[in-house]
């Protein structure tokens, strides 16, 4: 259940947002949906450059990478249903940031309270005023408090009864009304004893409340008309008939808590979003029952990907064989560029004694995120939250000379982290998962190439999915860190080197560091222009002086190496959950569980289309036969499990020893031997190109 907002959660989903928020420029969304994605751009345009925004590459990538890359991202954008669609017709969508008038708009349907630490900030929105003045309208005994802006719109809290959809359809009625009266916006600077003694006449106890963590003065109200007023910053549009009443739209209700703390108070969360125009709302509309659409967790079950098994626990993921068999291929090509780039693969166990977690700083600084520990024969053994220990006690087995640098070792290794169950969300929030961790070891005068390395490394293994526009950030000590400054200056400095040798721009998020170190957080922008945080690259000074670790050096001295952390898909149950949906469960001819499926037309062709299939399986294709129902269902059902291409058998097939080959995206392709069927799936995996 959501929680209202207490000051330090505000001040956290503010420094949030600033990670996460849309970029400065409009959002492109489609005027209409037509026959699936294939004419559809969700997200920003390409052409579009941003402070924080990078492309894969400022030089040219290979032919090869390229033909990858442009597979891959016309994969995520094309269901396969049909020829796709020309330009359409375009509705951009604003920001926030992008457009002052949009964020009058917002402001002004919402009532907001001017909070100490917010009233720098453009936030909520006449909208947000308008909805709160249509509650108290209709709900004269219900008591305003609090509602910041959001991405797509605002919601604001309220003290009063239990609401229903039918009540919300009411409040929208009361604004539109409320609007259309085309009341004026009027701002008004009082002091605070007025502003109290006007907030205690209308008995509004969360108002007194927020007017004594206000500091600063005047304390400034707005009024709407002669009929309402509220405690608030502003900025705001001249008059309610600013607002266009068919591009507001209120979406859903729920309970939390004042301050986000459970011994207080439940209250009520309407949930709205504003827009400039009707278009935007209808665009913004589609983008979200795009979104719904693509929904992961639908998608896993439709597809029989995964499940989370409730018998099992929650946040434990079981992987079911076609999801399995994705997840192989995805790790075997992981393992193999790592190979090819030098790193050496681990594999080490799930538990450890718990010195070694104390040693490392993680009982410390993380044991919130930490299972309890065990007891095994007097010893307390602990499920491990990370695998850099275990990198550093297989660097410690032997002694180190610096000739022997750098040294990469990498390992997909499953970790587990404590998560309230109500915190957990399909793959994106597990208890359990595998991360793609690799640790390297190297010299001072390293640092700077290695971490160029690993974005290069980053750029080759992302761009086969289509990922090519990157959101970056530079994320500095926080509060709570182990390590002297000298060190955290040095690896901060790092960082900022090898980002600006590579030429890409990016963000400084102060204070968003590991415990143990600064870093690199890189966010990557799916089908519907949505950003996931992916990979990240941390230098740190810190681990190797906790175990210290040396290297003999030129000299024969003992000296401390430099780790660099770095993960590029983040967890693998993660960045599948980001893949179903940046596909929408529609994966590339590469990926696909089941690359073809064999159709006969009748059972007296099911021998040869069982030959075949072994044939083809025993090449490395991922084959299967499918019969029993009438060929025109047989195709429907591929098609309905996105399966990327069919071959269907009748008498002439068999006779003829060949196939006729109908892919999904390309529709019928003809008729050919089954040799050269198997030469264009393999040239076509090799290019990563969705169809032959």
């Amino acid at each position: 259940m959501a929680a209202a907002v207490s000051a330090p959660l505000l001040r956290f989903h503010h420094h949030h947002r600033c990670l996460l928020r849309h970029s400065s420029s409009p959002r492109r969304y489609p005027a209409g949906f037509s026959r699936g994605l294939s004419s559809v751009s969700f997200g920003l345009p390409r052409s579009t450059t941003t402070a924080a925004r990078s492309t894969a590459s400022p030089s040219a990538p290979s032919a090869a990478a390229a033909e990858a890359t442009d597979a891959a991202s016309a994969q995520a954008g094309s269901d396969g249903k049909g020829d796709g669609v020309g330009e359409e017709e375009r509705v951009v969508l604003p920001t926030n940031e992008s457009s002052d008038r949009l964020l009058r708009i917002r402001h002004t349907v919402l009532a907001f309270c001017r909070l100490p630490f917010l009233t720098s900030l453009p936030v909520i929105n006449l909208c947000a005023h308008v909805m709160a003045m249509a509650v108290q309208k209709l709900f004269p005994n219900s008591k305003v408090t609090i509602g910041p802006w959001i991405d797509n719109g605002f919601y604001y809290d309220f003290d009063m009864e239990p609401l229903t959809d039918k009540d919300l359809k009411r409040i929208k009625k009361e604004m539109d009304r409320i609007i259309r009266k085309n009341l004026p916006l009027v701002r008004e600077e009082v002091s605070r004893e007025e502003a109290q003694k006007r907030i205690e006449a209308l008995n509004e106890p969360y108002k007194l409340e927020i007017l004594e963590g206000i500091k600063e003065e005047p304390i400034t109200i707005y009024h709407i008309g002669e009929e309402w007023w509220d405690l608030c910053a502003g900025p705001h549009v001249e008059s309610t008939g600013k607002i266009d009443r068919r591009a507001v739209e209120l979406e859903s209700v729920a309970g939390a808590y004042w301050r986000g703390d459970e011994s207080n108070q439940m209250l009520q969360r309407i949930y709205g979003t504003a827009w400039e125009t009707e278009d935007q709302l209808k665009a913004y509309i589609h983008f979200k029952e795009e979104a719904k659409r693509r929904d992961h967790r639908r998608l896993g079950l439709d597809l029989d990907l995964f499940s989370i098994q409730e018998d099992a626990g929650g946040g434990l993921v079981f992987w079911h064989p076609k999801g399995a068999i994705i997840r192989h291929v995805l790790e075997d090509s992981w393992k193999q560029i790592h190979l090819q780039r030098g790193y050496d693969l681990l594999y080490t166990p799930h538990v450890a004694k718990a010195e070694l977690w104390k040693v490392s700083g993680h009982i410390d600084f993380y044991k919130e995120n930490m299972y309890n520990q065990m007891d095994v024969e007097d010893e307390l053994y602990q499920l491990r939250p990370m695998n850099c220990p275990y990198h550093i006690l297989v660097y410690k087995r032997k002694l180190h000379s610096y000739r022997d640098f750098p040294i990469r070792v990498a390992e997909l290794g499953t970790v587990y982290r404590y998560e309230l169950s109500g915190s957990l969300h399909g793959l994106f929030r597990v208890r359990g998962f595998t991360q793609d961790d690799a640790h390297i070891f190297c010299l001072e005068d390293q640092i700077k190439d290695e971490i160029r390395g690993v974005l290069n490394l980053t750029e080759q293994i992302l761009g086969q999915f289509g990922f090519r526009y990157y959101e970056i950030n530079l994320s500095t000590r926080p509060e709570k860190s182990v390590g002297s400054d000298d060190i955290w200056e040095k690896a901060t400095l790092a960082l900022k080197d090898a980002l600006e040798d590579k030429g890409w721009e990016y963000k400084v998020d102060e204070g968003g560091g590991a415990f143990y170190g600064p870093k690199i957080d890189l966010k990557i922008e799916d089908a519907l222009g949505r950003k996931w945080q992916c990979s990240t690259v941390q230098v740190d000074f810190n681990l190797p002086e906790r175990f210290d670790i040396t290297y003999v050096d030129s000299n024969s001295e003992k000296k401390r190496p430099i780790m660099i952390h770095r993960a590029i898909l983040g967890s693998l149950e993660r960045f599948f959950g980001v893949l179903i949906e940046h596909y929408a469960g529609d994966f590339p001819l590469w990926l696909a569980p089941i690359q073809a499926r064999i159709l006969p037309v009748t059972d007296n062709e099911l021998q040869y289309c069982n030959e075949v299939a072994s044939e083809l399986k025993s090449k490395g294709i991922r084959a299967e036969v499918c019969h029993g129902e009438r060929l025109p269902k047989l195709i429907r059902n591929a098609e309905t499990k996105k399966v990327p291409l069919m071959a269907v058998v009748g008498p002439k097939e068999v006779q003829a020893r060949t196939l006729t080959i109908r892919s999904r995206h390309s529709g019928e392709i003809g008729t050919m031997p089954v040799d050269e069927f198997f030469r264009r799936i393999q040239l076509a995996i090799a290019n990563k190109s969705s169809s032959l």
